[in-house]
């Protein structure tokens, strides 16, 4: 009787166990957050900006892409890279968060790519299995009914270990190694327009080339949800991808203009269960490395 009760209870501490370490939903819904929102170790955070967030939903803290990562603007920079990993783990424990956090993003506007950002740093940090992204954002939030706040709440010190830095971003030496590599995917996740070299990036002062990274293929960050911060169906992103060329078991390695809109791409493309990497660079860096491959299809021979 008592190696019976042993066992039993041995069993019931693996699960309990298992629950406590089973990762968390890439999206949750909003009928989710509003039964876990009183939760002590909720750690919910609005992606905006000071402009936004007075309206915000009850107890989130205020996070700004500024404050998960570092632009250079001088001419040989590069804008919106990841922290070092001291740097970022001070950052988000100013954030409140902790090891035992869970924490859920979401857009305080209807532009997903910055959340995505967000989350793919968490993901980055080592902390990808306790974060989970709101489908709907603060717009369904609102749709929904659910009251908001104009209320700071108070300012709470997280308490993290070292961070364990995941392999998720890549730079143009591995891109160019990739190209043409099989079961890597080289995806494009900006607009059409940039994509077949109609329209050209950057700013006026530091334009990008003019096309896009040789043998790239294109899914877009804007067909990724429905325009309204809710992700579209994971039929409708399978079928994006497919069209794309992206084939199951594929890594997916997506760029766009400086490493924000990509990010979106790529949480679709988990939703499905890719493989993905960032080139953090992207076609800003690309753009100005020696005798890097641009296709411009907009340019006919004649």
């Amino acid at each position: 009787m008592l190696i019976s009760a042993i066992s039993v209870l041995m069993v019931s501490m693996l699960s309990v166990s298992q629950a406590v370490q089973a990762p968390a939903p890439r999206l949750v819904s909003i009928a989710w957050l509003v039964e876990h929102l009183n939760d002590a170790d909720l750690v919910l955070l609005h992606v905006g900006s000071a402009r936004d967030y007075p309206t915000h939903i009850p107890s989130a803290r205020l996070i700004t892409l500024a404050d998960v990562s570092v632009s250079d603007s001088s001419a040989a920079g590069l804008n919106l890279q990841m922290l070092p990993a001291d740097q970022l783990r001070a950052r988000l424990e100013s954030l409140g968060v902790s090891d035992t956090s869970r924490i859920v993003v979401y857009p305080a506007i209807n532009a997903i790519q910055s959340s995505t950002r967000v989350m793919l740093t968490l993901d980055y940090a080592g902390l990808g299995a306790r974060a989970s992204l709101l489908d709907g954002g603060l717009t369904g939030w609102v749709a929904a009914g659910r009251p908001t706040s104009d209320v700071t709440p108070p300012a709470t010190q997280g308490s993290l270990k070292p961070l364990q830095i995941q392999p998720l971003v890549v730079d143009g030496t591995f891109v160019r190694e990739h190209l043409t590599r099989p079961g890597f995917k080289i995806v494009d996740a900006r607009a059409k327009t940039l994509y077949d070299g109609v329209a050209t990036g950057g700013s006026a002062e530091r334009p990008h080339k003019t096309g896009r990274i040789e043998g790239a293929v294109n899914v877009p960050f804007s067909e990724i949800t429905n325009g309204a911060s809710q992700f579209k169906t994971v039929d409708e992103l399978r079928a994006l991808f497919t069209a794309a060329g992206v084939k199951p078991g594929d890594t997916v390695v997506a760029y766009c203009h400086i490493g924000q809109q990509a990010t979106a791409t790529i949480f679709g493309a988990r939703l499905l269960g890719f493989p993905v990497l960032l080139y953090d660079g992207s076609f800003e860096e690309w753009s100005r490395l020696p005798n890097a491959p641009v296709t411009n299809p907009s340019v006919r021979i004649k």
